[in-house]
């Protein structure tokens, strides 16, 4: 019967390396903090209890995972600690994973659990061979092929450097052999610091039985130190993200320009074009297309709407079906109809436009209005025609069926049907969309 899992993600780490007041484990990725990738993972082993180990100062949302904080950077070991101090007296396997590890895989972590149970270990220890040397620990083996200890690379004789054989700092312990290892740890090393390394040699010198897996994919355990990785990390994340959108029927034409963070949802036969991005929770319908040249950031794209080329769908806004929002256009928190256009050079922000509407070129909506107080709303109906060059000045209303003189600065409402315009100052002609001969 498989024992209770819990799963530790150390993320107490500053990450000096790379120059950055924000600790490396929550700089952004790809939609995500290094560290959630990497909480993303070790929810998929169904957990009972998920820790991480933070920093003073760093106490940010972790959704459902518990928080403890390490107060003193005193290493790995007092890191684990730390957890341990949360957990209480929880008793089954623990899984610790190095929190700036944002390409593991959920397939390689159960693979990590099943030989822990499989061997009936108590501890055992993720490893892989990289193509090229790091400064990762080394897998020492005795005679046996067995593990013998883990020797961190600042410590390494010129001997052990030589092991190609590296710890990932990725393990699942038995909690009862854990705990008690920690306890017996000191800081007799080149760091000063506590290692979790040195309580796996404890369990081994206790007589502990221990296990190795070893990694086929040698980017996967690899974490995050410099800028120059985070933007390895990404490049390998979008690759991973547009392929699953690839296989589950989207086209990306370009996929090596094309990003698209982790909660974007794309539905079968959307199209992606080259060079563009898709941030937060955008959503593209079947049928829809996007780019080239596109950024939509938190909106929502209807069915068979189009978008771009070098056009920017900012948070709040919704396409509807066939909708078009084309060259140089900006959308902001606005709702455009179906089978609406806004085709070039254009701002709309904070507006509804109907179905069936055309926005001419170089319209824009100014949504602080001629009057005191927060950002207004602009209205424009069903059917309308605006002209060339119109600024709807908020909170205005344009009515369906309403036209709308080229050069016009609408400062009034329009009534259904009306024809509004003749600057320099707006005269509304009511009714004239209706008259004979207009229609």
């Amino acid at each position: 019967m498989p024992r209770h899992l819990a799963a530790v993600v150390m993320a107490a780490g500053l990450g000096t390396r790379m120059r950055s007041a924000t600790p490396k484990h929550l700089h952004p990725l790809l939609g995500r903090r290094v560290v959630d990738w990497v909480l993303a993972a070790a929810r998929t082993l169904g957990p009972e209890r998920l820790v991480v180990v933070v920093s003073p100062g760093t106490e940010h949302a972790y959704g459902d995972a518990e928080v403890a904080v390490q107060h003193e950077p005193r290493g790995t070991g007092d890191a684990a600690a730390t957890a341990h101090s949360t957990l209480g007296d929880f008793d089954g396997d623990v899984v610790v994973l190095s929190g700036d590890s944002p390409l593991m895989t959920a397939e390689i972590l159960r693979d990590l659990v099943d030989v822990h149970a499989r061997e009936e270990a108590d501890v055992t220890v993720l490893s892989f061979e990289p193509a090229r040397p790091l400064p990762y620990g080394r897998i020492v083996r005795g005679p046996d092929g067995s593990l013998a200890r883990i020797v961190e690379d600042r410590d390494a004789s010129p001997e052990e450097r030589a092991i190609r054989e590296l710890n990932t700092s990725i393990y699942v312990f038995r909690a009862a052999a854990l705990w008690p290892a920690l306890d017996a740890i000191d800081a007799d090393n080149a760091q000063g610091e506590l290692y979790l390394t040195d309580a796996v040699g404890v369990i081994v010198a206790g007589g502990g039985k221990t296990a190795v897996h070893r990694c086929d994919d040698e980017l996967a355990p690899q974490g995050v130190n410099t800028r120059a990785d985070l933007a390895v990390a990404a490049a390998v994340l979008r690759d991973r993200v547009n392929e699953a959108h690839m296989l589950a029927g989207v086209t990306i034409v370009d996929p090596a320009t094309t990003w698209i963070e982790a909660d974007v949802q794309l539905e079968a036969d959307a199209l992606v074009q080259p060079f563009t991005v898709l941030r937060g929770r955008t959503r593209v319908a079947a049928g829809a297309e996007v780019g080239p040249h596109a950024v939509a950031d938190d909106a929502s794209i209807g069915p068979g709407a189009r978008v771009g080329p070098f056009c920017y769908v900012r948070p709040g806004t919704v396409l509807e079906a066939q909708a078009r929002a084309g060259a140089f256009v900006e959308i902001k928190n606005s709702r455009i109809g179906k089978r609406s256009k806004v085709p070039h050079l254009s701002y709309i922000g904070d507006a509804d436009v109907g179905d069936d509407t055309n926005i001419a070129a170089g319209n824009v909506t100014a949504n602080f209005g001629h009057r005191p107080g927060p950002k207004k709303r602009t209205t424009i109906g069903r059917n309308v025609k605006t002209g060339v060059d119109n600024t709807f000045v908020a909170p205005v209303k344009v009515a369906d069926d309403a036209w709308v003189w080229p050069g016009t600065v609408v400062t009034d409402d329009v009534p259904e049907g009306s024809l509004a315009g003749f600057p320099p100052r707006q005269v509304t002609k009511e009714g004239y969309v209706y008259r004979d001969g207009n229609e």
